[in-house]
């Protein structure tokens, strides 16, 4: 298998992973023995542009036995999914092949056009007119060599008035999109406020940062909406993206703090937290800092970076990590609650408590699956045309689940989960006898 099979594959996987932003770009290449480099995926529409501005282009010979390598066999192409394969199958053919000799990629231009040194500079627009989702990479089929070189990229496509939109063909709904539930929130937050203002008596502690949790997913919101729109009409973000990865990183940390604590029933069930809960904060916010330190490198440079696809891989792991973390919580309130129900006396408060966590559990593990696993799937099999549908799906079902962790622990004086009936008290005691329906 030829080296360059593996950087194919694990490039444009993460690049599905993650949702790269296609602004204008200016970045610097030191040194790079890389013989393939993903720059950016960008769907095109019939009207789309690719505008590369190389300079100060060097190639060295990591060897005194090296000769010097044609300057044809340096140079960008686009190449789209469909015929990732059948440049794949050219590539384990002949492990000698280039890439910018295959018939199946849109070759840009090769350092054969550069302009003479000390400049060593080319810059030129290409149009796009066949709609599709194209990766723009760079290739190296010089062994032994090394490449440095400043490159700027500007990839839009024209909308029917002539103005640029920096955002993929799949991308540019997202602004609305973002808007939009940047408003939901709102409302719901105002909602949320009015009604731990008519329910006093029952306020915890727990209410107040379940309000936190809402302003900062409300503020991370339009902070997206802002930095696509600006990266949509300009380009740039405009400092937009800086006040996204600050409100993202304190809404995560505040999300799983939040399902952490209710999940151990602090505030509203005992007033403090047990070594145990305290260790499981301990780990998940520390894990949270270092997944949005991976989420704003990912985010902000690139997979041409040399150790863009690591940290992609930290961001799924400590993802993972913290997401089994916060279910324990749950899982020991669960075991607690069943041996209290044994001695207490109080059947019917304890079955009300039981059953809540348990519907609790259940809403967790819906949400985390669906926000991990099918919004993944939606992105792998979505169209490029599409892309924003998985965007969508994501931001409903955490709404969805706002809603329904909100609703379930809202601060009335009634709960109907924590109502004492002596008429249901008999039947409560019978239910939990039966220890194998609350087997998690």
């Amino acid at each position: 298998m030829s080296k360059l099979y593996i950087p194919f594959i694990l490039l444009l996987l993460f690049s599905t992973l993650s949702l790269t932003k296609a602004e204008i770009k200016s970045l610097t290449i030191n040194s790079d023995t890389r013989p393939m480099i993903l720059f950016e995926k960008f769907g095109f529409t019939h009207k789309g542009h690719v505008t590369i501005s190389v300079s100060s282009v060097s190639v060295s010979l990591l060897s005194s036995t090296t000769s010097q390598p044609e300057s044809s066999r340096l140079g960008f192409f686009l190449l789209n999914e469909e015929s990732l394969l059948q440049v794949l199958i050219e590539i384990q053919q002949n492990p000698s092949f280039c890439v910018l000799q295959s018939h199946y990629i849109f070759r840009l231009f090769t350092f054969r056009d550069l302009s003479p040194p000390p400049s060593a500079s080319f810059n030129h627009s290409y149009p796009v007119t066949s709609p599709n989702e194209y990766s723009l990479f760079f290739a190296n089929c010089a062994p032994e060599t090394s490449v440095s070189m400043s490159v700027r990229t500007e990839i839009f496509n024209l909308d029917s008035d002539g103005s640029k939109d920096y955002l993929s063909a799949g991308q540019t709904q997202l602004p609305s999109l973002f808007f939009i539930f940047f408003l939901s929130y709102l409302i719901f937050f105002v909602f949320w406020l009015y009604t731990c203002y008519n329910n006093k008596l029952s306020f915890h502690r727990i209410h107040l940062l379940m309000a936190v949790l809402l302003l900062m997913k409300a503020l991370n919101l339009i902070c997206a909406a802002e930095d696509k729109h600006y990266v949509k009409v300009t380009g740039l973000p405009h400092g937009w993206d800086v006040l996204f990865y600050i409100f993202q990183f304190i809404r995560v940390v505040v999300l799983f703090t939040v399902i952490v604590l209710i999940g151990t029933g602090w505030s509203f069930l005992k007033p403090f937290l047990q070594d145990r809960e305290k260790k499981v904060l301990m780990i998940v916010i520390p894990l949270q800092v270092l997944a949005n330190l991976a989420s704003v490198v990912i985010g902000e440079t690139g997979p041409f970076i040399k150790d863009w696809v690591t940290w992609n891989q930290v961001f799924l792991l400590v993802d993972i990590v913290c997401c089994c973390a916060i279910i324990f919580p749950i899982v020991w309130s669960i075991r607690s609650l069943r041996e209290t129900s044994k001695t207490d006396g109080k059947a019917s408060r304890n079955l009300a408590k039981l059953t809540l966590f348990r519907q609790f559990y259940i809403v967790v593990i819906g949400y985390l699956y669906f926000t991990r696993i099918v919004v993944f799937a939606l992105r792998t099999i979505a169209a490029y045309k599409y892309q924003w549908v998985s965007n969508a799906a994501e931001e409903t079902a955490s709404l969805a689940f706002y809603i329904v962790m909100f609703y379930m622990f809202r601060p009335v004086e009634r709960n109907e989960y924590f109502v004492l009936d002596e008429e249901e008290e008999d039947a409560a005691e019978i239910a939990l006898r039966d220890e194998e329906e609350f087997e998690l």
